[in-house]
C-alpha cells in the first residue's frame, strides 16, 4: 500500500523540524569542508557529456538519436549501481566510497586521451558514469553528516554550486581547445589532473563518520522504500530534474544551429550560458535557503523554469534562445538540493539507502535525452526536445504544489 503523499506529519518529518527530534549540532570545519567541496567540483565532470556528445556527433557523423545515446552510457549506470552503492557505503564508509568514485572517474577521463573512436567513447562515458554514480550517492550524505540538519539544504546547494562551476567551464575549455589548439579532447586531460588532486586532498583529510545503523540492508529492502508515497514522488522529481538538466545541456547548441545557423563551436557557448546561470542560481540559493523556506523557493524556481521552456517553443533569435536557456538554468539550479535534502531528512535512519534511491533518479539523464532525440528525429526539429522538457517541468510544478500545500 502506497502511503498518502505528503501528509502533514510526513512533511514535518521530511523537513526535520519535528520538535521532538534532536537536531544535529555538528560544527562545520573548513578542514573537512574544503576537500569535500573539491570533490563536488569533480562531480561536475559528468556534465561534459553534453558538449562531448556534440563533438562526437560531428566527428563521426552520427544522428541525434545515436549521439544522445552516449548520455545513456553515462546515466544508465545510475540505475544499476545507485542502490548497491548505498549498501556499499554501509560497509566501507562514505569517504572511502567517494575516493573510489574519483579513481573510477579518472579511468574514464584517461580513455579518450589514449584511444579516440566511437567505441572507446562509449567506454569512457561508462566509466565516468559509474564513477559519478558512486560519487553522487556517497558525497551528498558525507557533506550532510558534517553540518546541522537545518543547514543541509543550504550546504547541499553550495555543493551543487561548486559542481556547477565545473559544468560551466567544461564547454569553455572544450571550445577553446578546439579553436586554439585543434583538440577539444584536452578537456579530459585537464579534468584528469584535477581529479588526482582531489583524491589526495580528501585522502589525507581526517573525517569522523557515524557508523550506519543498518549495515545489512538488502537490495530488495532498498527498492521497497519506493512503496512510500513521499519517497516515490521525490524520486520521480530527481528523475525529471536531471532529464531537464541533461536535455538543455545537449539541445541548447542544437537549437542555435537549427534556428540561427551557428556553427557547433559558436553554438557550444549555449551550454556554458546554461551552466553559468545554473551556477549563479546555486550561489544565490545557498544564501536564500539559509533564511527562507526551501519549499517555497522550489516553487518559485519551477515557475521560472516553466517560463523558460515555454519561451523556447517560440524563440527563433539568438538572444531569445540564450535568454530562455539562462532562465531554465537559474530555475533548475536548486531543485536537486531541496528534493534530496527532504528525502534524507524524511527517513534519517535509512540515509544511505535513501541516498542510493534518490541518485538512481539520475537515470533520467539517460532516459529523457533518448526520448528527446527520438522526438526531434521524428518531428524533424528540436521542437520535439522542447516538448519533452515541458512534460518534465509540468511534473515539477505538480510536485512543488504538493510540497507547498503541506508546508
Amino acid at each position: 500500500m502506497i502511503a498518502e503523499p505528503f501528509s502533514s506529519q510526513e512533511f514535518i518529518l521530511s523537513t526535520g523540524y519535528n520538535e521532538n527530534s534532536s537536531m544535529k549540532k555538528s560544527v562545520v570545519s573548513s578542514k573537512s569542508i574544503v576537500p569535500v567541496m573539491l570533490a563536488f567540483f569533480t562531480m561536475g565532470f559528468v556534465d561534459l557529456v553534453g558538449i562531448a556528445a556534440n563533438y562526437v556527433k560531428q566527428d563521426f557523423a552520427l544522428s541525434d538519436t545515436a549521439a544522445n545515446s552516449f548520455t545513456v552510457m553515462v546515466f544508465f549506470w545510475f540505475f544499476v549501481f545507485s542502490v548497491p552503492t548505498g549498501m556499499l557505503m554501509n560497509k566501507i564508509g562514505r569517504k572511502n566510497t567517494v575516493l573510489l568514485s574519483m579513481v573510477v572517474t579518472f579511468v574514464g577521463l584517461l580513455i579518450p586521451l589514449l584511444v579516440y573512436n566511437d567505441i572507446s567513447m562509449f567506454f569512457a562515458f561508462s566509466f565516468i558514469g559509474i564513477g559519478n554514480t558512486l560519487m553522487q550517492v556517497s558525497l551528498n550524505p558525507l557533506l550532510a553528516s558534517l553540518v546541522s540538519e537545518e543547514r543541509q539544504p543550504s550546504y547541499l546547494t553550495l555543493g551543487q554550486f561548486i559542481k556547477s562551476v565545473a559544468s560551466f567551464v567544461a564547454p569553455l575549455i572544450a571550445v577553446h581547445a578546439a579553436v586554439q589548439m585543434g583538440n577539444w579532447k584536452l578537456l579530459f586531460l585537464i579534468f584528469a589532473v584535477i581529479d588526482v588532486m582531489a583524491v589526495f586532498c580528501l585522502l589525507f583529510t581526517p573525517i569522523v563518520e557515524v557508523k550506519a545503523q543498518n549495515n545489512s540492508s538488502t537490495f530488495k529492502e532498498c527498492i521497497l522504500l519506493l512503496k512510500n508515497g513521499v519517497i516515490l514522488l521525490l524520486f520521480v522529481g530527481i528523475l525529471v530534474h536531471v532529464g531537464i538538466d541533461v536535455g538543455v545541456n545537449i539541445s541548447a547548441p542544437k537549437l542555435l544551429q537549427e534556428r540561427v545557423g551557428l556553427s557547433l563551436s559558436e553554438a557550444g557557448y549555449a551550454t556554458s550560458v546554461f551552466f553559468l546561470f545554473r551556477t549563479l542560481g546555486c550561489f544565490s540559493g545557498t544564501i536564500i535557503m539559509a533564511k527562507f523556506s526551501p519549499v517555497k523557493f522550489l516553487a518559485c524556481s519551477v515557475v521560472l523554469m516553466f517560463l523558460g521552456v515555454v519561451g523556447l517553443m517560440f524563440a527563433f533569435s539568438e538572444v531569445m534562445i540564450y535568454t530562455c536557456v539562462a532562465i531554465i538554468g537559474i530555475g533548475n539550479s536548486n531543485v536537486f538540493s531541496v528534493i534530496f535534502s527532504h528525502a534524507l531528512l524524511y527517513m534519517p535512519s535509512r540515509n544511505n539507502e535513501i541516498s542510493g534511491l534518490m541518485i538512481m533518479g539520475i537515470t533520467g539523464g539517460a532516459v529523457f535525452p533518448v526520448l528527446m532525440g527520438m522526438a526531434s528525429d521524428g518531428m524533424g526539429g528540436q521542437i520535439g526536445t522542447v516538448i519533452i522538457l515541458a512534460v518534465c517541468v509540468a511534473y515539477l510544478l505538480f510536485l512543488s504544489g504538493k510540497m507547498n500545500k503541506c508546508s
